[in-house]
């Protein structure tokens, strides 16, 4: 008997040895991408589709669907061993509510809830790779999905950032850039950082944001010199050896002058060159749309102290401002140029954020908000209204909105007037002026009203 054991158990032994084998070969200890991939023969077509997010939004749907049978099932059950002793018919009333609240609304959101999930889509002409929106499917709430969503460039514009989307940012396009993340957190722990600040932007652009926090020195140019005296630096061109130069086309703060077509940036042309920023918000314009600082400041005099400028410049109206003892912070990326370090070697406050970032500041806190030079035309409507509502969270009641040379389409300014409007600020100052002859100018000075619960 006992050798009879050991030779079956051998054999048990070799089966299974040969069934795992097998399994192997078939591909089943693959991941789950990797086990689509080998056994339906698809590779870069359906890259970066979330499988795993359809499959848990289909299993929602058939879970209120099981749920709903149930419940109607247990109904009638239920109906049925009281018949006996019902007396009354039910009303038309009750019967109404019943339909509405244990049929038809569950059956409707079933149906929402298959209407959105979202099947790959092919994009491009001629041989298109399928890519989805990442992660879509993982949300039910409409308004998180209008939000992560891309929005296009109206027009099919390229914007500023170079890209001809903008992607809203809750961290979920770091699906999409598994690679360039992967290249950006690999480094040595305690070692000097790779020179690669373009491809965190990158990352922050594409919607990858806020990047992870990583553990090594941050380089810094090898000439660094300590900046110039406040009242000097305030208007004057920083020393070029503070300026790690190396991932832009000039290599000094001479070649970014307007006049060099080959500088590698195109918005804001002069202002690098302070004699032209001296200029700005101060003197007379024969535009209309053109407002001065101290009309602006005379509308609440002392009231505004604190603000923010959300544009693309190198730090001008904030230095402006400060003169009149307001402190001003400045959104900036290096959009081709140093603007970033060019505004904190002027004194004032850089805020590295990309147009898709919810702003880093508390509701009710802002005395002012200046827009200037980013905001036109290319911007997708819905993109801008998420844009506005953050701006009117954060604007305290009384606080300004100065809308400074938005132009458009004039075909569009309609569309965009409204977008302004809608909020219902009080108008202090309100310009239109042509631009050429299809782009207008938009400039506006608006006053939030107080809100009370």
């Amino acid at each position: 008997m006992g050798p009879l054991q050991i030779i079956l158990g051998g054999l048990v032994i070799i089966v299974s040895i040969s069934s795992l084998f097998r399994f192997y070969s078939a591909g089943f200890f693959l991941h789950n991408e990797d086990i689509c991939r080998h056994f339906y023969g698809f590779k870069e077509d359906y890259e970066g589709f979330d499988i795993k997010a359809l499959s848990a939004r289909v299993e929602e749907v058939l879970a209120q669907m099981e749920s709903l049978q149930n419940k109607l099932e247990s109904t009638v059950q239920q109906m049925e061993k009281n018949k006996e002793s019902m007396t009354a018919n039910i009303s038309k009333t009750e019967y109404k509510k019943f339909l509405e609240e244990e049929v038809i609304q569950p059956l409707y959101s079933a149906h929402i809830s298959l209407r959105q999930i979202r099947f790959p889509r092919a994009e491009g002409i001629g041989n298109a790779t399928i890519k989805e929106e990442p992660l879509i499917n993982s949300f039910v709430v409409e308004e998180i999905r209008k939000y992560i969503t891309p929005k296009e460039n109206r027009l099919g514009k390229i914007n500023f950032y170079g890209t001809g989307k903008v992607y809203n940012t809750i961290g979920h396009a770091c699906v999409l850039m598994k690679k360039e993340l992967e290249e950006y957190m690999d480094y040595d722990i305690g070692s000097y950082c790779k020179d690669d600040w373009n491809q965190a932007q990158k990352l922050m652009i594409n919607g990858c944001d806020p990047l992870p926090r990583r553990r090594c020195l941050t380089r810094a140019s090898k000439l660094y010199l300590g900046p110039y005296p406040i009242n000097e630096s305030l208007w004057r061109i920083p020393d070029g050896r503070n300026v790690r130069w190396s991932n832009y086309q000039c290599r000094n703060f001479e070649c970014l002058s307007s006049k060099n077509p080959k500088r590698g940036y195109s918005k804001c042309a002069g202002c690098f060159e302070m004699e032209k920023e001296k200029l700005k918000w101060v003197t007379n314009s024969s535009l209309p749309v053109d407002f001065l600082i101290r009309d602006v400041l005379g509308i609440k005099p002392g009231e505004i102290r604190i603000g923010l400028d959300f544009g693309v410049g190198t730090g001008t109206f904030a230095a402006r401002m400060r003169e009149q003892n307001v402190t001003i912070i400045s959104t900036a990326l290096n959009l081709g140029a140093p603007f970033s370090e060019t505004i904190a070697l002027r004194g004032l406050i850089p805020l590295y954020v990309t147009l898709n970032q919810r702003l880093p500041f508390f509701d009710n806190t802002m005395d002012l908000i200046h827009t200037s030079g980013f905001m036109d035309g290319w911007l997708d409507l819905q993109l801008m209204d998420f844009i506005l509502f953050d701006w009117d969270r954060i604007l305290r009641p009384g606080g300004l909105l100065w809308i400074d040379r938005f132009f458009c389409d004039r075909k569009a300014l309609d569309d965009y007037m409204y977008m302004f409007l809608q909020f219902r600020y009080k108008k202090h100052k309100w310009s239109i002026s042509p631009k050429s002859r299809d782009d207008v100018f938009l400039s506006a000075l608006l006053e939030k009203p107080p809100r009370s619960l």
